[in-house]
C-alpha cells in the first residue's frame, strides 16, 4: 500500500535517453498502412470483431458487453467474474496498446506525423483513466508487463518526435509501470507464462532506465527469474509444463526476447533450441501448429514466431515428458496426446488425453477445437475445453479431471505410455488413462504411409455406462476418411480457430450403451 500512496517520482526529462536498445520489430508495410487509419478512427480489431469506441475510449470498458468499472484500487477489482466486471480479455487486450506499436511503425513509414498526435492523445486518455494503483487495467502484472513492453516500443520508434513535456510525463508512468512489476510478480498466484512475461519486461525496464534508482535492481531480478523459469517450466525435452502448444510458443517468443536482452548462459540458449525443436516438430511439414490446450490469441507485441515448414525429413518422435508421439510420412502428420495434464492447477490444460490430431499435406483430417473462450462464457468454457470436444473417448458424459473454476482441474487422471515404437514403415503408440474408477487404454498404429488403425479398450466398474468414440473432422470431406461401425453418427459440434469466435463444424461419434469391458475399433485411409 505504500506504494501506492506515495508512488516514486524520478527525475525523467523529455530528453531522455533510455539504456536499452530493443531488436528492430519487423514491419509490414501494407498491413501497417492499412490499420493505421482504423486505429485513429478508434476502430480496434479484437479477436476477430471490431471494437468502435467512438471519439472518446473508454479504457476500463468491456464494449461487448457495455460493462465499466470504476477506478478503485486493483485489488478490489473482480475481473474473473464478467458479470460484474466485463470479460477481461477483451478490456485488456485493448489495453496492451499494441495497436500504438503499428501506429509508431506507420508513423516511421508514411512520416505522417497525425500517427505520433494520435499515439499522444491516446497515451494521455490512458494516463487520465488511469491512474497509478487504480482499476482494472492494473489488475494482472502480466498485463502492466506487455503494456510496458509496447510502450518502450513506442518510445524507441517516435519518443524524440513527442512534445518534451507530455514524454516526460508518459515516461514517469512507464517508471511506475516497473514499480508494480517489481512488487507483484506472480509467484503465487500465476507462476506460469505470467511470470516470464512479467520478468521478461522487468529485466527490459531495468536496461531501460539504466542509472535510476531501483533499476539495477530490477535488471537483477528479472534477468535472475527467467533463468530459474527456464529450468523450472521447459522439461528436459523442450516442452512446457502446461502442456499448450500456444502458450509454448508464447514463452518461446518470451525466452528468446530475453536471449537478445541479456547472456544467459550456455545451458539457457540450449533449453531454447529444444524448444524450437520441440515446435518445429508438433507443427510438422504444413507448419501449422494445432493447438492442443489453451489458447488465448495474445502475442508479444513484435511478429509472432511461426514454426518452419516445408519439404524435409520429418522423424517420428516421442517428447517423453509432454507426451506426444509425433507421427510423420512425406506430407502425413499425426500428434497422439499420452501425455498428462498440466502442472500445478493445469489452468491451459484440455481434458484430451488419448486424443489425436491429423493432416494430410493441406488437409485437415482431424482437428482439436480450441478454446473460444475463459471467462465470458463459463458453460462454453467448460465445453471447449472438456472431454467430448476432443478425439477421444467420453464415458457416461464425463471429463477425465473435474473442472473447478475456468483456470483449475480436480482429480487428474494417472497417465502412462505403455508402448512406444518407430520404424520406417510404422509407427505404435499404446497408453493409457485412469480416472473414476475408469481405465481408457488406446492404441494407435500408423501404417506408412497412410493407414491409421485405433484400438480403444475401455474398462470399469459394474453396469451399464454410455461410451461415445468422438472424430471431431477437420471438413465435411475427411468423413470418407474414417471407416466406422455402420451406426456411426454424423453430427454437429464446434471450433474455435480464433480466440472469441465459434463456428459449426462436423463430428463423428460411435456410441455404446454397455457393460465393460467394452472394445472399439477405428481405421483412417488417407
Amino acid at each position: 500500500m505504500w506504494l501506492t500512496a506515495l508512488p516514486p517520482a524520478p527525475r525523467i526529462s523529455g530528453d531522455f535517453v533510455p539504456g536499452l536498445k530493443l531488436p528492430a520489430l519487423g514491419a509490414f508495410a501494407p498491413e501497417v498502412t492499412d490499420l493505421a487509419p482504423n486505429i485513429r478512427a478508434h476502430r480496434f480489431p479484437i479477436f476477430g470483431l471490431t471494437i468502435d469506441t467512438g471519439a472518446e475510449i473508454r479504457w476500463r470498458r468491456d464494449y461487448t458487453r457495455s460493462i465499466e468499472t470504476s477506478p478503485v484500487y486493483f485489488r478490489r477489482i473482480p475481473f474473473l467474474d464478467a458479470r460484474r466486471s466485463g470479460d477481461h480479455k477483451i478490456i485488456w487486450e485493448l489495453n496492451r496498446h499494441q495497436h500504438l506499436v503499428v501506429l509508431a511503425q506507420a508513423y516511421l513509414l508514411t512520416g505522417e506525423s497525425r500517427n505520433v498526435d494520435e499515439i499522444c492523445g491516446q497515451l494521455g486518455s490512458w494516463i487520465a483513466q488511469n491512474p497509478f494503483h487504480r482499476g482494472i487495467n492494473w489488475a494482472s502484472a502480466l498485463e502492466v508487463a506487455f503494456r510496458a513492453l509496447s510502450w518502450i516500443w513506442i518510445d524507441q520508434l517516435v519518443g524524440p518526435n513527442m512534445p518534451a513535456a507530455f514524454r516526460a510525463r508518459w515516461l514517469h508512468m512507464l517508471y511506475l509501470h516497473g514499480c508494480h512489476l517489481a512488487n507483484n510478480l506472480s509467484f503465487y498466484y500465476s507462476p506460469n507464462n505470467h511470470l516470464v512475461g512479467e520478468a521478461l519486461t522487468l529485466h527490459a525496464l531495468g536496461l531501460y532506465f539504466s542509472g535510476l534508482r531501483r533499476a539495477s535492481y530490477w535488471e537483477k531480478v528479472g534477468a535472475c527469474v527467467m533463468r530459474e523459469q527456464m529450468d523450472r517450466q521447459i522439461r528436459d525435452d523442450g516442452s512446457s509444463f502446461e502442456q499448450s502448444t500456444y502458450y509454448q510458443r508464447y514463452l518461446f517468443d518470451m525466452f528468446a526476447l530475453h536471449g537478445s536482452l541479456a547472456s544467459p548462459g550456455r545451458e539457457y540458449c540450449a533449453k531454447l533450441k529444444q524448444m524450437a525443436e520441440f515446435l518445429q516438430a508438433v507443427a510438422g511439414p504444413s507448419g501449422h501448429l494445432p493447438l492442443l490446450g489453451d489458447d488465448d490469441g495474445g502475442h508479444l507485441p513484435l511478429a509472432p514466431s511461426r514454426p518452419p515448414a516445408g519439404a524435409g525429413n520429418w522423424q517420428s518422435k516421442l517428447f517423453p515428458d509432454a507426451g506426444l508421439a509425433v507421427m510423420n510420412c512425406g506430407d502425413t502428420h499425426a500428434i497422439v496426446d499420452g501425455g498428462p495434464f498440466g502442472a500445478l492447477h493445469a489452468g491451459h490444460s484440455h481434458s484430451d488425453t488419448l486424443s489425436i490430431v491429423l493432416r494430410s499435406g493441406d488437409d485437415e483430417i482431424l482437428i482439436d477445437p480450441g478454446t473460444y473462450t475463459y471467462t465470458g462464457e463459463p458453460e462454453w468454457r467448460d465445453w471447449f475445453r472438456g472431454t467430448r470436444a476432443h478425439n477421444t473417448i467420453c464415458i457416461d458424459a464425463r471429463d477425465q479431471a473435474v473442472p473447478a473454476g475456468p483456470f483449475r482441474w480436480d482429480s487428474k487422471p494417472q497417465v502412462k505410455i505403455l508402448e512406444w515404437r518407430t520404424h520406417d514403415t510404422s509407427d505404435v503408440i499404446e497408453a493409457e488413462c485412469r480416472y473414476a474408477g475408469f481405465t481408457h487404454r488406446r492404441r494407435v498404429e500408423f501404417r506408412k504411409p497412410g493407414l491409421f488403425l485405433i484400438t480403444d479398450h475401455v474398462s470399469g466398474p459394474p453396469g451399464v455406462h454410455e461410451v461415445e468414440q468422438l472424430w471431431h473432422l477437420g471438413s465435411p470431406q475427411a468423413r470418407s476418411k474414417l471407416i466406422l461401425p455402420a451406426d456411426a453418427e454424423l453430427t454437429q459440434s464446434w471450433r474455435s480457430t480464433m480466440f472469441g469466435q465459434k463456428y459449426l463444424a462436423p463430428m463423428l461419434r460411435v456410441r455404446r450403451r454397455s457393460e465393460l469391458p467394452l472394445r472399439l475399433e477405428a481405421r483412417i485411409e488417407l
